[in-house]
């Protein structure tokens, strides 16, 4: 790896810590022990309705992404996983979600072949543009279409995990990049919580 590649490596580790501080700090202020979010009626990557009590009942990490995402996403979706296998039994209780960000490419299909490839733990959510937008809203969620020189076109977001408790309020996030140890200590104390 070159000195350039890195530093720029590095560069976005930091970036994506003060982004997941940042997050983690203005959900405590919002939501401190409230449900988090608003209410969603969407799908899930077999075309099932899905609502926000999905994420009652249990604890749940979710995250925000899109299909078409060249790094961090299937990064973070691997990560899950793995961090999933880690905790064993202790961690059955745990639910995982992979919200697009980008419904307009990620169909229930394409969320289920994207899915399935890692994880068989992880349950995608998609649906009409507005819906989904409204729900990416309500959880304060950073996203936004960009366009690139191809005529294609990439998505910007948020790129924390985030964790609720079983009453589906906010509890912490997982920033990109964050130590394995420490984001699996995090899902411990959720799970305790919980």
């Amino acid at each position: 790896m070159t000195p350039v590649r890195a530093f720029a490596y590095a560069l976005l580790v930091v970036v994506a810590g003060a982004v997941g501080w940042m997050t983690f700090s203005w959900n405590q202020t919002q939501y401190g022990g409230k449900a988090y979010g608003g209410p969603f009626e969407l799908v899930d990557q077999r075309g099932d309705k899905i609502t926000q009590q999905a994420f009652r009942g249990q604890p749940t990490a979710i995250f925000f992404g899109f299909t078409h995402c060249p790094e961090v996403c299937p990064t973070t979706l691997f990560e899950m996983d793995g961090w999933m296998d880690a905790l064993g039994d202790q961690g059955a209780s745990l639910k995982a979600y992979f919200i697009s960000v980008d419904p307009d490419r990620d169909t229930p299909d394409v969320l289920d072949a994207y899915i399935s490839n890692v994880s068989n733990r992880i349950t995608g959510i998609t649906g009409p543009s507005d819906k989904v937008a409204s729900m990416v809203k309500s959880f304060g969620i950073f996203s936004r279409k960009v366009a690139l020189d191809d005529g294609d076109y990439t998505m910007d977001h948020t790129a924390s995990v985030i964790l609720l408790d079983s009453a589906g309020a906010f509890f912490a996030t997982i920033s990109y990049g964050e130590a394995s140890d420490a984001a699996i200590a995090k899902l411990k104390r959720l799970i305790e919580k919980s």
